[in-house]
């Protein structure tokens, strides 16, 4: 069963979130993630949820994606992110 990362972002650092689109690359690389939505354009169809941000990381599985928020290189992605965004990220079980 797959697991996915779905995370809303709130950038308030441009020029610094661009150091950590550098090392998150880097770690979902190396966990082997599928990239299916990042920061592609939003529109809201209902309610009152208007994000600015968008990622969607698809793993094979649901511990993998779990394990991606401890690798060294998404550790590295979060410090660099550090007063840039605030993220906030779930872990989610695929069908």
């Amino acid at each position: 069963m797959s697991g996915y990362i779905i995370a809303h972002v709130q950038v308030t650092n441009p020029t610094q979130y661009e150091e950590y689109k550098k090392w998150s690359s880097a770690a979902m690389k190396t966990a082997g993630a599928e990239v299916c939505v990042r920061g592609g354009q939003v529109q809201v169809l209902e309610g009152d949820w208007a994000p600015e941000r968008i990622v969607v990381l698809k793993f094979p599985s649901f511990e993998a994606a779990k394990a991606f928020y401890e690798l060294p290189e998404y550790l590295q992605a979060r410090e660099a992110r550090e007063g840039a965004a605030i993220m906030r990220m779930v872990a989610v079980e695929g069908v």
